[in-house]
């Protein structure tokens, strides 16, 4: 199914029909994960394993479908190659006019297609180029623009988008080999962090959430990975990568977890919200800075190179897409869908700008140092659903969280996205569908969230406690309820 959704060409001319292939897939990956569920661990693994080679590779299927910024990066490659930085130039700036070629800089009859942004040319005929936004600078951080030349650098003459959907396939499978690090080492085989021991020597999780290894496959199968990290090879995964990486070493060494996330945000801006969870539980301001600190000299030292080499700022073009997509202006875009169902567009900004900083201090106070993933996830999930963002890449942070967390009903924020992403092009009105995607998706979480605390219940907990898993011989408590 995933196959044939990516060799489907109907984002322009039915994207209707289009989302129904994405419903398709979703629903689909959930009666998977649903009968992992009863796997023992030892196959587990390697199902969730080479289930993420295969369907990554779905992605390599076409050329990107849904999104033209693939060939931003490969012109942003093309440009440091070159030498140039690719902070000083918009692509239609004519100083860069040797570097263009028909694949990225079409003419004539090339320019039909879809996407093809409109630019002068040198011997005044038609051009046009299939990056998008030309007339503006890059607006990718540092991180990611290395990525784009080390591609470009391994790339042979010719290749065109092959390379950069190849190296979203590899990064997406490295996500979920770090996943199943991070989840074995979190259950540890003892019953004592990530669930009750059953009898074939499997983890069983505790019921807060955790699936154990298995829950690698929330993220290893989830249809967004081969749609958006690979087929349209979204520098995202890179960040999702060090953000995993990030939080499951965080929680044994601050200094190299708090690196890691700065690599992350200095991919992609978004993993930022990541650093609450790193914080989660932290007491004393030197464990902080342990964290922050070097995040933030990260940061810092990969936007250096850039700053010494560059004419005009290596902010790019981050102000005006902040603008452009009305975050500043709520009645401009889709923005603050939710909130403006409840309260006046001029209220929406500053109320999720309050509630994301409750959320932030929830985290910080009340969350569970040896699970920051949690703590990253009520952050990341809260902000998605404050904001409403309309580009479905950027929910691959959000699988990721899901994955390691295990609360499944989160996904539904990722599912909104792609609902609104997919179907803004049918005609329809784009708030309605983003304020009813997102809707839906928070009533999703709050029924999960209900049905998690029933299950909590003392009284449900106390009959289903001598009932999982083997019983403590010298004392009588569940293993999962015992702590070293």
């Amino acid at each position: 199914m995933l196959a044939l959704t990516v060799r489907k060409d109907g984002y322009f001319t039915d994207p209707v029909g289009l989302a129904w292939w994405y419903a398709a897939c979703w629903v689909l990956f959930a009666a998977a994960v649903w009968c992992l569920r009863k796997v023992p661990v030892r196959h587990a693994v390697a199902l969730v394993l080479g289930g993420s080679v295969v369907v990554a590779a779905t992605g390599l299927l076409a050329p990107p479908r849904t999104s033209s910024d693939t060939y931003r990066y490969a012109w942003d490659g093309r440009v440091q190659a070159a030498g140039i930085s690719p902070y000083d130039h918009a692509p239609a700036d004519p100083a860069l006019v040797a570097l263009r070629d028909p694949w990225l800089f079409p003419a004539g009859a090339g320019c039909r297609g879809p996407e093809r942004a409109r630019i002068p040319g040198p011997d005044g005929a038609i051009h046009c180029t299939r990056l998008n936004r030309p007339a503006v600078h890059t607006i990718y951080p540092p991180v990611a623009e290395g990525y784009f030349l080390l591609v470009h650098s391994l790339s042979p003459d010719g290749a065109r988008h092959k390379p950069l959907q190849a190296g979203g396939a590899l990064l997406s499978v490295g996500v979920t080999g770090a996943l199943l690090l991070v989840l074995r080492r979190r259950g540890g085989g003892s019953g004592d962090a990530g669930g009750d021991v059953r009898g074939d020597g499997s983890v069983e999780g505790t019921g807060e959430g955790s699936d154990g290894v298995r829950g690698a496959a929330y993220w290893a199968w989830c249809p967004a990975v081969p749609l958006e990290a690979v087929n349209n090879a979204h520098a995202d995964v890179l960040g999702v990568l060090l953000g995993v990486a990030g939080l499951g070493v965080v929680v044994r060494h601050r200094a190299a977890g708090g690196a890691l996330l700065g690599a992350a945000t200095a991919t992609k801006l978004l993993p930022a919200v990541l650093l609450p969870g790193a914080l989660s539980g932290v007491r004393r301001w030197r464990d902080a800075a342990a964290v922050v600190l070097p995040a933030v000299a990260v940061v810092v030292l990969a936007y250096l190179p850039y700053v010494l080499v560059s004419e005009g700022s290596v902010l790019g073009y981050l102000t005006g897409y902040v603008e452009e997509e009305g975050y500043g202006d709520a009645s401009a875009r889709s923005r603050y869908a939710l909130l403006r169902l409840v309260l006046p567009d001029g209220w929406a900004a500053p109320a999720a700008a309050v509630l994301m900083l409750c959320a932030v201090a929830y985290v910080v106070l009340r969350g569970d140092p040896r699970r920051p993933w949690r703590g990253a996830l009520l952050v990341t999930g809260t902000a998605f659903l404050l904001l409403t963002p309309g580009y479905s890449w950027y929910a691959l942070l959000l699988v990721a969280l899901v994955a390691l967390d295990g609360r499944w009903e989160w996904l539904g924020v990722a599912m909104a996205g792609a609902a609104k992403y997919v179907t803004g092009r049918s005609g329809g009105d784009p708030y309605v569908i983003t304020a009813t995607a997102y809707a839906i998706a928070a009533g999703a979480v709050l029924a999960g969230c209900a049905l998690r605390r029933v299950r909590r219940s003392p009284g449900r907990e106390g009959a289903a406690g001598h009932a999982s898993g083997p019983a403590d011989p010298v004392a009588d408590v569940p293993i999962r309820d015992r702590r070293p």
